[in-house]
This record gives C-alpha cells, sequence and structure tokens, in this order.
C-alpha cells in the first residue's frame, strides 16, 4: 500500500466516526483538510529537500526553485491558460495578498486618484483594508447589493468617478456563496480607466474562472480553502500593473513580496491546484447534487427556514439558510453533530450579526439564527443524509420546548417577509 493510500485510508476512516460523536464537518469554506495526495507532495520539502529557493549556489537552493517554479506554473494554470507564471506572487495567505493589492495599488496609484469601490458584503479583509486606506486619504464607496446579494455593472458605473483608481468585488461570497457577474463589472472598471481587483479566495478550484477572459488585474486566493496547506497563498498582478511592496527586505517574488519562501507549502499550494484543475467538474456536480439534498431536507421538513442569498448564481457547494423564529446562538449549540458555522470564519469571535446578512435586508434576530453549510471534497451522502436528520430532531425538540416554556403560545412574532420555502 502507497503512502497515498495509507493516508486516504485513514481520512475516509476518520469521516465515519460520527457514529461516535464526533461532528461531521460541513464548513469547508471555514477551511478544508489537506488532501493526502497534497501532503505526500509536501513531505519531502520539510526534511529531505529543505534548501532555501534564493540559495543559489548549490544544489539544495537548486531544487527548491526548481520546485517553486513548478508550483507557480501549477497556480497560474489554473487560473487561465493564458496566465504567465511570473504574474504569481506567493504570500502567507488571501489576506496579505489582499493588503499588497489594495495597499499597494493605492500607495502607487494615488497620484492619478484617491477613490476606489467595493461592496458592504466583501470579507473583513477587504473591508479592513479599505478602512485603513481612508485613513491615510482614500475615498471609499461601499456597494451595498440587491437583497439576494448581488450587485449589478450599472451599480458599479453610477459609482465610478474621475479619480476611481480601483474597484474591488469579491468573485464568490463566503457567507451565502453568490457569484458576482465579474467579467461585466471588469468591462465597466476597464472602461473607465480603472483596475479592477477580486477576493477570489471562495471560488478557485470551485469554479471555472479565468482571469484573462474575466478581465481580472489583480486577484487574491489560499491554499487553504481548496484542499492546500494553511499559511500560503497568492496575488496574481497582470502583467505591466505595478504595485507598492508592503514587505521589504530581500527583493524576493521580483521585489513585491520579501521573504524566505515556504518551500512545501508553495509545493502543496501548487500540487492542489493542479488536482483541482482535473477535478473541480466532477467535484461540483458530486457537491451540487448534495447540497440540493441538504436545502431540500430542511426547506421541507422544518418550518420557516428560506435561503439568503441568490438561489441560483452561487457556488453549488454552500447554502446558507435562516431558521427563522429559532434562537441562533442556542441552535448552533444544540448542533453537536454536526460541525457548521453562522458566518465566515475570520469574524466567528464578533457577538454583531453577520454584516453580509444584515447587508442583504435580513433582521439581526434572522442574521443570527442563519447558518451556513459549505460541503466539500470528502462529503459524502450518508453524512448529508445524518445531517438533515440531525437538523429536523434538533429544530423539533426546540419547538416542543418553546411550546412548554410558552402554553399561551405567545411566540415572538416573526420579521420574515419571505416565503416558507424556496427551490434551491
Amino acid at each position: 500500500m502507497s503512502q497515498y493510500d495509507k493516508l486516504n485510508t485513514l481520512y475516509y476512516l476518520r469521516l465515519k466516526v460520527h457514529r461516535l460523536k464526533i461532528p461531521i464537518y460541513l464548513d469547508y469554506n471555514a477551511t478544508t483538510p489537506v488532501d493526502p495526495r497534497v501532503l505526500e507532495a509536501m513531505l519531502p520539502w520539510f526534511t529531505q529537500n529543505f534548501g532555501n529557493a534564493a540559495s543559489r549556489a548549490h544544489l539544495y537552493g537548486w531544487e527548491a526553485e526548481e520546485a517553486v517554479t513548478k508550483a507557480r506554473t501549477q497556480v497560474a494554470q489554473l487560473l487561465s491558460p493564458q496566465a504567465s507564471p511570473q504574474e504569481i506572487v506567493f504570500t502567507s495567505g488571501a489576506t496579505e495578498a489582499i493588503n499588497l493589492a489594495l495597499k499597494g495599488v493605492f500607495e502607487k496609484h494615488s497620484h492619478r486618484g484617491r477613490h476606489i469601490i467595493t461592496l458592504q458584503t466583501e470579507h473583513k479583509a477587504t473591508l479592513d483594508v479599505c478602512r485603513h486606506l481612508e485613513q491615510i486619504g482614500a475615498e471609499v464607496t461601499y456597494l451595498k447589493p440587491q437583497p439576494d446579494g448581488l450587485i449589478t455593472p450599472q451599480q458599479v458605473a453610477e459609482a465610478m468617478r474621475p479619480d476611481t483608481i480601483l474597484v474591488a468585488v469579491m468573485y464568490a461570497n463566503n457567507e451565502i456563496g453568490v457569484v458576482q457577474p465579474i467579467q461585466k463589472i471588469a468591462e465597466v472598471v476597464h472602461q473607465k480607466g480603472a483596475l479592477f481587483f477580486t477576493d477570489a479566495t471562495q471560488a478557485v478550484g470551485k469554479v471555472s474562472l479565468d482571469v484573462e477572459k474575466d478581465g481580472i488585474d489583480l486577484l487574491a486566493f489560499s491554499a487553504h480553502k481548496l484542499y492546500g496547506p494553511k499559511g500560503v497563498g497568492a496575488l496574481y498582478v497582470r502583467k505591466g500593473i505595478e504595485l507598492t511592496a508592503q514587505m521589504d527586505g530581500g527583493g524576493h517574488e521580483r521585489g513585491r513580496r520579501s521573504g524566505t519562501l515556504n518551500v512545501p507549502g508553495i509545493v502543496g499550494f501548487g500540487e492542489a491546484c493542479a488536482i483541482a484543475q482535473k477535478e473541480m467538474l466532477a467535484d461540483a456536480m458530486r457537491l451540487s447534487a448534495f447540497c440540493q439534498r441538504l436545502e431540500n431536507g430542511i426547506l421541507e421538513n422544518i418550518p420557516n427556514t428560506f435561503i439568503n442569498g441568490d438561489a441560483n448564481t452561487r457556488l453549488l457547494h454552500v447554502t446558507n439558510i435562516c431558521f427563522d423564529g429559532f434562537d441562533g446562538e442556542d441552535l448552533l449549540l444544540k448542533l453537536k453533530d454536526i460541525a457548521v458555522s453562522t458566518g465566515s470564519a475570520c469574524t466567528s469571535a464578533s457577538v454583531e450579526p453577520s454584516h453580509v446578512l444584515k447587508s442583504l435586508g435580513l433582521t439581526d434576530d434572522q442574521a443570527y439564527a442563519s447558518i451556513r453549510f459549505s460541503l466539500g471534497r470528502f462529503t459524502t451522502a450518508e453524512e448529508v443524509n445524518y445531517a438533515i436528520e440531525h437538523l429536523i430532531a434538533v429544530t423539533t425538540r426546540a419547538k416542543d420546548s418553546s411550546r412548554k416554556s410558552d402554553p399561551e403560545g405567545k411566540q415572538r412574532p416573526s420579521s420574515n417577509n419571505f416565503p416558507d420555502t424556496l427551490a434551491p
């Protein structure tokens, strides 16, 4: 049995341990497990081939540099057949890549203008950087999406100004999964002479994007969202675009990001991209069926549930469902057999309701009572069926308990303006 077979067997055995009351993992948007094939590719670079990719005077460094070059090509090919490996800048993750993109563009191009456009529903990594830039002279317009979570190219066009230098729109939302009309938005941005950046952390390896066809100038993403290791990510920078580096000290990555390269992580990142390129379509078809099964099982059996965001233009493996009338914190605590979330993993410590769901028009109670389910490569049909049964059982017990504590039936009035069920 090969090392990969052993790792794979151990992993699939772990997937069955929900019988021992270890939760089923349905939070793949927060992070994904490292694919055993990715780990197998990484292992030699920790102990055997441990050279520094910047050491060009001996074999150890040459081997590391060659491995990084191969990975850079694998990453670029996942983004577009026309993408060049030299357009890939390796970072510590998507957050650093976002910082490099937004701050790098503003510092380099602020002489042309100081206006930036983004969305209210962006990841906090983008929103927090924009707020930082406002403190040093940037003017930022935060577009409010429609109730389905989408924005239109017309909204972007109307917000553009002569001094707009950058538009930042997330490719696919991390909480509700909606996929924005990126290509059309990029066309509007370029017509006005600005640059277009997208945080594609949740989209790369899940949807068939193409930075060339989509007109993307800068794109950020992270390895740990597509079955690679944590601590490594990348920023795609279209050839000819200049950025101000945010990390100085050695001039690595063509002067855009100094620091010794994480060779094992980069190798794993490249392998994860290569696997995603081969298996993305098959994964999407399987997970789409699973996700529809999960949605139908919830919407048809649990009253006052509805999908947050557009039910059609979205990632196929993600659904965000509001359990209207339930106490969200109490519900999440009782779902001991499944690992899910109420929003972004990066803001899970916040006591505030999801800024994404609030932007869609949900009340605080509805936002708190919404749960994100995100499926992944190792999700099984058995797990989906078990999750549905568990949700029905928990919500039924919660309703029964509520009736006993309120025998006159004076339930909190629902502020739900949505239909009881929505077809996926």
